[in-house]
């Protein structure tokens, strides 16, 4: 049996909680929302999100728009994601209306792209990918997810090649001046730099290849793997200042 509950009821909740985590009352919600741009988030607009007022048909008077949801978390100093899936706060939160709710982190890992949604079903007690074309004939819902969803997992992946490779050229440098009397160490340090460096390149090949835009490196990275022919298009990357 599916919910009546809207994500935009768990936000009102959240807002709540988090409006007395700060000690703000409403109009002190309203002009920080105003300080970020969201004038129409008024003293009597978070009053309506809050109280949840239902029309004739049981839906809604005011909710939670995408736009309003990052100005509201970004108002109450909490990640904007956690007001609608509020995780180890509630057992189970909305989904779609077809759908049954599910935990949060099952949600998050959704709307992350980290899993293809289970929202078919539940058999024999265990909810599933929509195994259907889209429109009937379409892609299978499944594929389709997980070709959108390849930049999601592209991105933090990026990062943690990234900083390990930033790490290593630290270590490198680090045993720079020791080279001499510890010429071992410094051969250990500049080996693992070249083997993060080429795996940070085999990941940007991989980002390039799927049309992605690749963030900003470190002048000194770029020019290594240019240097070292790591790249199948040198000009791929740009360079950022050093941090």
């Amino acid at each position: 049996m599916h919910s009546h509950q809207t994500a935009s009821d768990t936000i009102a909740g959240q807002i709540r909680k988090h409006r007395a985590r700060l000690g703000l009352n409403r109009q002190q919600l309203a002009d920080e929302c105003a300080r970020l741009g969201a004038v129409d988030l008024t003293y009597a607009a978070i009053t309506n999100i809050e109280t949840g007022r239902r029309n004739k048909e049981g839906k809604r008077r005011r909710e939670v728009t995408v736009d309003e949801l990052l100005v509201l978390g970004l108002a109450l100093a909490v990640p904007p994601l956690l007001l609608v899936l509020p995780l180890g706060d509630e057992q189970t939160v909305p989904t779609v209306p077809a759908a049954d709710p599910r935990d949060p982190y099952t949600v998050w890992k959704w709307i992350t792209g980290e899993e293809t949604p289970t929202l078919a079903g539940p058999l024999n007690g265990r909810h599933y990918v929509d195994p259907r074309p889209i429109a009937g004939d379409g892609p299978k819902w499944s594929a389709a997810w997980g070709t959108a969803a390849y930049p999601a997992s592209l991105y933090p992946e990026f990062e943690r090649r990234r900083e390990a490779v930033h790490r290593a050229y630290l270590r490198t440098e680090a045993t720079q001046a020791t080279r001499r009397t510890d010429k071992e160490s410094h051969t250990a340090a500049e080996t693992d730099y070249l083997h993060r460096l080429e795996e940070l390149a085999r990941h940007i090949n991989d980002m390039n290849r799927a049309g992605l835009t690749i963030p900003d490196l470190r002048p000194n990275l770029i020019e290594d793997m240019q240097g070292l022919d790591m790249l199948d298009d040198p000009d791929i990357v740009n360079p950022r200042g050093t941090e």
